[in-house]
């Protein structure tokens, strides 16, 4: 047991990035419909757009040729993937309502979370702010934001990724728009990228910096860049579904000063392998745009390599980039996947070393463009069979799952809590169930689990912070081990938070006996309190029987007992409480806060309340409210999954700042 707590794990953690751990994750059976390249299949993917761009969606096999090397193939796999949700139909984006601000809107419905089997479309939008220059951030983080509030569909996840930054807890796949516009909202020029350097270097005449020195360091960016997108490709390996790298960079080259740079030529040749092999388009976009000087097409060597490569598309002279990012949406909804046996020397060279092979896909219907990828290294890319990961790397896997563990069901709830003393913290309640323990019974008749966790806190743009290997007994008596294994037990876990932020909290627990894992994660932002602005605490929930409320008074007595599981029963009565934050007063010294519950399913509202006088219980600090309220399961609730939102408005506050909002999701069992 203290060789968990004292291992390497903890080190190993404090290292890694966000989607740098999640690299390490390794793939199980892979689905389908994923790209294969081995001794036994070549599998590659191909869209096919009519002279409109328009995707062609209704070709058999006939109308197809494969050829590697340019000798033809024959075709033993063919399919067409659609990824589209069931009954949606591809649109241009709509025009924005009228008099809406972009940005995250508090009264939104909450997001809904993707499961595993409903994922279809990945899409990781890396913005090279190592190369962009400063004219064209605006217009690459109002793209963004178009993509995200108008082109992501149900079953869509994205990421927005910054080259010059850390991935941390902004950097990961979600279905939350808000999240995401919490992400491009960091989107910024960056005074040490490449660009920002040449404002800085002169001519060999010994104005500025050297150029020697000055390329040299372009280089050391560029390899950077390329880094990044290395580790986001392989990030996205264990993701289901379609998955594209969408690109903007203004400078990402083959070549130096006109010389090719063959550190770089292999860095991408690598890169578009591993694409292929983890199933990733890349699409590249040059935001520099139309433009009056003229645009090197030495500096857009990778981008279109890439792109090429990968069965992308590279955009440049578009001044619309919204409508750019639609073309990459609206080819990433279907595609064709082909498959042959390769020739058995393919993966045997003589010399020893790996040989590039050519792929070419082609259409036999006249007027039909098809765009696929190009060629792939003869490596079989097998992992080791026989190889297991260790007890530590399994946690770290489970910690790092973008999906979670299921071996010991657990749920996280983070809470979100400040007070005048302490300050900002996260309460992070695990609700684990027992029936998925070990227990073992003691001489003095009590049971005994021993539960291993490991935890870890990431944050906006840093490493993984205070990560933590500890080993936890749990000792019942037979009553309490009975009712353990009737509605669970709870492990808490206070974080203070010393600024306001983006955290993303990840555990994962393992029960000793068994070995069985469990993990959970839920992102959580802290709001900067010292604004003054308006601005609510986590929601806690909890069933009024639990709860042991004193009739009349609807106050949770022990926030931390239900609230964790919020597994409910239909028909019974529920309570909620929050803390409301820099509410305004009156001149009698009285708040006007209203309070609206929303309930959804499925990111479909199916109650409400009208907005109402909030019951806020007296408080000596008047900055600090807490808020309750109750709402009733309707007893014929399909069982499932549910999300209370809460809205409050404060009457007093100025324009654009009296509106907040929290959600909590919970769950209606028979």
């Amino acid at each position: 047991m203290d060789g968990f707590r004292n291992s390497g794990i903890v080190r190993l953690l404090s290292s890694l990035s966000l989607l740098g751990i999640v690299a390490l994750a390794v793939a199980q059976n892979p689905p389908a419909d994923v790209i294969r390249i081995n001794v036994n299949l070549v599998q590659v993917d191909a869209v096919v757009n009519d002279a409109q761009g328009r995707l062609v969606e209704d070709l058999k096999q006939g109308d197809f040729e494969i050829l590697q090397d340019g000798k033809p193939q024959a075709i033993t796999n063919f399919s067409y993937i659609n990824t589209r949700p069931s009954g949606s139909v591809a649109q241009a984006p709509a025009a924005p309502p009228r008099g809406r601000k972009p940005g995250f809107d508090p009264t939104a419905p909450p997001p809904v979370p993707v499961r595993p089997e409903q994922a279809r479309r990945a899409f990781a939008l890396v913005v090279d702010d190592l190369a962009i220059g400063l004219e064209d951030v605006g217009a690459v983080r109002a793209a963004v934001a178009r993509f995200v509030d108008r082109e992501m569909q149900p079953g869509d996840t994205a990421a927005v990724i910054r080259t010059g930054a850390g991935l941390g807890a902004l950097e990961q796949f979600t279905s939350d728009k808000h999240l995401l516009h919490l992400a491009l909202n960091h989107i910024q020029y960056n005074v040490f990228g490449r660009e920002g350097l040449e404002e800085f270097v002169g001519d060999d005449d010994g104005m500025g910096l050297n150029v020697k020195a000055e390329s040299e360091r372009s280089g050391h960016s560029n390899e950077a860049s390329l880094g990044a997108i290395a580790t986001v490709v392989n990030g996205l390996k264990e993701l289901p579904g379609r998955k594209t790298v969408i690109l903007f960079s203004s400078n990402l080259a083959l070549t130096a000063r006109g010389v090719p740079d063959p550190r770089a030529g292999g860095k991408v040749t690598g890169l578009a392998d591993a694409a292929s092999r983890a199933s990733v388009v890349i699409s590249s976009i040059d935001p520099r745009g139309l433009k009056t000087q003229r645009i090197s097409s030495e500096s857009q060597g990778a981008m279109f390599f890439l792109a090429q490569a990968t069965g992308g598309t590279f955009t440049e002279s578009q001044n619309d980039l919204g409508a750019a990012l639609h073309r990459v949406v609206e080819d990433s909804s279907g595609y064709y996947l082909i498959g042959y046996h390769p020739p058995a020397n393919t993966f045997e060279p003589k010399t020893g070393q790996l040989l590039p092979y050519t792929v070419a896909v082609r259409v036999t219907r006249p007027g039909l463009q098809v765009r696929s990828r190009t060629g792939f290294i003869g490596d079989t890319g097998t992992p080791q069979p026989a190889r297991a990961l260790s007890p530590q790397a399994e946690m770290v896997h489970a910690l790092t799952s973008p999906f979670g563990v299921r071996g010991v069901h657990v749920r996280m709830t983070a809470l979100f809590a400040h007070n005048a003393r302490q300050g900002s913290s996260i309460n992070a309640l695990l609700y684990i169930d027992a029936k998925d323990l070990k227990f073992e019974t003691q001489s003095d008749g009590t049971r005994k689990a021993v539960i291993e966790i490991l935890s870890a806190t990431f944050t906006e743009g840093e490493k993984v912070l205070d990560p933590v290997a500890e080993v936890c007994p749990i000792v019942l008596r037979a009553d309490r081990y009975q009712q353990a294994l009737r509605s669970g037990f709870t492990y808490t876990h206070r974080h203070p938070v010393k600024k306001p932020g983006g955290y993303q909290m990840r555990i994962a627990i393992r029960d000793a006996s068994s070995r069985q894992i469990g993990s959970a994660s839920q992102f959580i932002e802290v709001p900067d309190v010292a604004r003054g602005r308006l601005a609510l605490s986590s929601i806690t929930i909890q069933d009024a029987a639990s709860a042991g409320a004193a009739k009349g008074q609807g106050v949770p007595a022990n926030p931390l007992g239900s609230a964790s599981d919020r597994s409910f029963v239909g028909g019974e009565p529920v309570l909620y409480a929050l803390t409301i934050l820099n509410a305004r007063r009156d001149a009698a010294g009285q708040p006007q806060l209203e309070i609206e519950e929303r309930i959804f399913r499925e990111g479909a509202q199916i109650a409400a309340t009208k907005p109402h006088p909030a019951d806020v219980a007296p408080q000596a600090d008047a900055n600090h409210l807490r808020g309750v309220g109750q709402f009733r399961l309707g007893a014929a609730m399909k069982p499932g999954d549910y999300v209370l939102q809460v809205i409050v408005t404060d009457k007093l506050a100025a324009a654009g700042a009296g509106v907040a909002s929290q959600w909590m999701d919970f769950e209606v069992r028979q």
